[in-house]
């Protein structure tokens, strides 16, 4: 019986939600199908923004904790959700109730993502984690295999998976439509990036704990240039446009080319600034050969204007995110659209039939696992070399190129490399 269902097992012996609120648990249990009618307990840490988005998803349950540094931003889900207990420190959460808790949902800034989750994940609690899973490589594998060890059910905040036409892209490579797919493009439009410096340093609003906002990154003086929102672009803090989109877009070919670690990681761009992401850059991720594909190299650029494959091949880039180059033709896709070229070669396809079925809804793939059912589709031992690579590739274009190591987490022939893949933690935050 899994950790979750025991839980609600003995909970179920309680009778009443009065009961539940007082923390004592009863010994005993019942059937696993009467466990899995009931309500899971959630906390959620982090409840504004995507925060507030992903507490929706999930607000059918018993929501039992809310966790946020900025009163003013949770203050919705506050009021919302009067009879949960409300904290600004996860740690004093988890010291609280621990035993109150079945499963949490992490949707802090990416800095936090990891000590967090590590705390529910030692704890033996289910997680939902927003993208990208944590803010370096070392943090990614740690989690990963603490979601292995303990035996729990996890999902990445990746929801365009359940996107029917990416279920059909995904069919169409496997089938071998275009071939044998040796290359693929991928991109994030605009430029965002490269914040402007703060030059004024106001003093902390009364409604925000700023040193639990920085949590383990090394101490610096507020600015609302930091947050509430443009943390994504500062490196401390966040991990640019490739971390906000890569592990939805790569999300295509990782699932459709069934790939993990790379071997070589190579990027170009701008010259790389110390504590702001990029406007723009270009990656290459060379996977090796594996049984069932050949070698694959991965392109992902951050651009404005898409990659020059779209130009050389004169396709359009309307909706599209992602290029595969097969052999026989190319295929270009989006989430929501994708066209095969050239055209004329495939007016009368016959597609494959349809394998992968439609999701009952992301959150509800979690919340059925939780209650012992199927792994949800981008849980952690899939989603977390998905997260390694996107991470990778901010890697390379701060520190340049190198062969990688995946199992040792080494890069051969780059010094820099080490101190971006398990960057320092400031006193107090160790995991």
């Amino acid at each position: 019986m899994s950790r979750s269902i025991a839980k609600l097992s003995r909970r179920h012996l309680m009778g009443t939600a009065a009961a539940l609120g007082t923390g004592y648990w009863l010994g005993g249990s019942v059937s696993a199908s009467t466990a899995a009618n009931e309500k899971l307990n959630i906390a959620l840490i982090g409840v504004g923004g995507r925060g507030a988005a992903n507490l929706n998803g999930v607000s059918r349950e018993n929501i039992v904790a809310l966790c946020d540094v900025d009163e003013m931003r949770a203050g919705s889900a506050f009021e919302r959700f009067g009879k949960a207990k409300k904290f600004a420190d996860y740690r004093r959460m988890f010291d609280d109730l621990e035993k109150q808790i079945d499963a949490v949902v992490v949707s802090t800034p990416d800095h936090t993502h990891f000590p967090a989750s590590m705390m529910a994940l030692r704890r033996g609690l289910h997680l939902y984690c927003e993208k990208p899973m944590a803010h370096n490589v070392w943090q990614v594998r740690m989690m990963t295999e603490a979601a292995e060890k303990y035996q729990v059910a996890t999902q990445l905040g990746v929801q365009r998976h359940t996107i029917g036409n990416v279920h059909r892209v995904v069919e169409l490579v496997r089938s071998g439509a275009i071939g044998t797919v040796r290359e693929v493009h991928s991109w994030v439009g605009g430029t965002r990036g490269m914040p402007a410096m703060p030059k004024q340093f106001p003093a902390v609003p009364g409604h925000l704990k700023w040193d639990l906002w920085l949590g383990p990154t090394a101490d610096r003086k507020y600015s609302p240039a930091y947050c509430p929102y443009n943390w994504r672009f500062w490196w401390d803090f966040g991990t640019g446009e490739t971390g906000n989109w890569g592990c939805h877009i790569l999300d295509i070919p990782f699932w459709a080319l069934e790939l993990d670690f790379p071997t070589r990681v190579d990027a170009q761009g701008p010259q790389v600034d110390a504590q702001r992401t990029p406007r723009q850059m270009a990656t290459t991720l060379e996977f090796p050969a594996r049984s069932n594909r050949p070698s694959v190299t991965l392109h992902w650029y951050h651009s404005a204007s898409g990659p020059e494959i779209l130009r050389e091949r004169k396709v359009s880039a309307r909706g599209a995110n992602t290029v595969f180059v097969g052999s026989d033709g190319l295929l270009v896709c989006g989430f929501g659209s994708h066209q095969l070229y050239p055209e004329e070669k495939f007016q009368d396809l016959k597609r494959p039939a349809r394998s992968i079925p439609d999701s009952p809804g992301f959150y509800k793939e979690w919340l059925q696992a939780c209650r012992g059912g199927e792994p949800a589709t981008c849980h952690f031992g899939y989603s977390g070399p998905l997260t390694e690579t996107v991470l990778l590739a901010n890697v390379a274009y701060r520190a340049g190129g190198f062969e990688w190591d995946a199992k040792a987490l080494q890069a051969a022939g780059n010094d820099r490399v080490a101190a971006l893949v398990r960057e320092p933690t400031r006193a107090g935050w160790d995991i």
